[in-house]
């Protein structure tokens, strides 16, 4: 990871949907970050705070407002078809739900074949099919299962023909959406195993879209706290969990069950306001080099000193 190399520039990204005449959902609000080449940058949050509707936006599964520069290109608003085909190569997400995001009617060998077809990248139907088969050994599958249908796997294995799919064209970014939420914590682990020597053997960089804390501290680089459309937090893994500064990012690491059961007994919990900080009227407040928080001078100050009473409360 270089932090010369950025790979994603993302720059006051909106993402609303109008609702009616006198509702409009802010679902991305005013959102700006950088990816760095080679690294795993992670969004958290609680459902409902933007995380996946930030990720299709950078995709363009969304058109947003902002800018976007992905591999030195802009990619926001319209682009050419140059520009757009390098997008859909170079940029692949995994989604959350291994079934719903594979079509049932087709079988695994099509499924993980499509982005091939796409983008016409073999010379034979052989070939289609070695290519298939040699990113399916990668992922962990058999060749045996490349003419069944989704419904004849688990969540587990469903999700590795995702990951298949999305790695098959060699792409320098991938957006991995909530991939383990709907698994079982022990094949929760086999997929985040995967996700590592995936990335070291094909220098991938990775955003990492997560609600679960714990998962996250051990693949990522570094880490936005996403609340309500807005970054609330952004650092390395050392900023956000040994020194986090924002009430909100306080209260999601508060909590992160404890393995032990008398640590859990013990163990404080920190309760957010949620109505009680107007992200609007915030700026970003850069802490180190590596480290920013989102907040008003008044706030800043009371998280500094430890005194915001109003939105943090402690319970044991």
């Amino acid at each position: 990871m270089s932090k010369n190399n950025v790979i994603l520039s993302v720059k006051d990204l909106n993402q609303h949907f109008k609702i009616d005449r006198k509702t409009t959902i802010r679902a991305v609000d005013g959102v700006s970050f950088e990816v760095y080449e080679g690294e795993t940058f992670s969004v958290v949050g609680e459902s409902g705070s933007g995380k996946s509707t930030l990720g299709r936006s950078l995709i363009k599964i969304y058109d947003a407002d902002g800018d976007i520069e992905f591999m030195g290109e802009k990619i926001s608003g319209k682009i050419g078809a140059s520009t757009r085909k390098n997008l859909r190569k170079n940029m692949q997400m995994i989604f959350q739900d291994p079934m719903a995001s594979l079509n049932p009617r087709k079988k695994i060998l099509d499924i993980v074949a499509f982005g091939l077809d796409i983008h016409n990248l073999y010379n034979s139907e052989e070939e289609r099919r070695e290519k298939v088969i040699e990113i399916l050994n990668k992922v962990g599958l058999s060749e045996d299962f490349i003419d069944r249908y989704p419904h004849q796997f688990s969540g587990g294995q469903r999700q590795r023909i995702g990951i298949a799919r999305a790695i098959i064209l060699e792409p320098k970014f991938v957006i991995a959406d909530e991939i383990i939420s709907a698994l079982d914590v022990s094949i929760q682990a086999q997929v985040i195993n995967l996700m590592r020597t995936l990335q070291k053997e094909n220098n991938l960089t990775y955003l990492f879209i997560a609600h679960d804390l714990s998962m996250v501290r051990s693949i990522s680089d570094r880490v936005a706290v996403m609340h309500l459309g807005h970054i609330v937090e952004l650092g390395t893994v050392d900023d956000i969990y040994e020194n986090p500064v924002h009430p909100y990012t306080k209260a999601l690491l508060s909590a992160i069950p404890h393995p032990d059961p008398l640590g859990e007994k013990i163990r404080k919990r920190v309760k957010y306001n949620k109505g009680a900080i107007d992200y609007n009227g915030g700026t970003i407040r850069q802490l180190t080099d590596s480290h920013s928080v989102l907040g008003t001078d008044e706030e800043f100050e009371d998280w500094k000193n430890n005194d915001y009473n109003e939105s943090l409360t402690e319970m044991k």
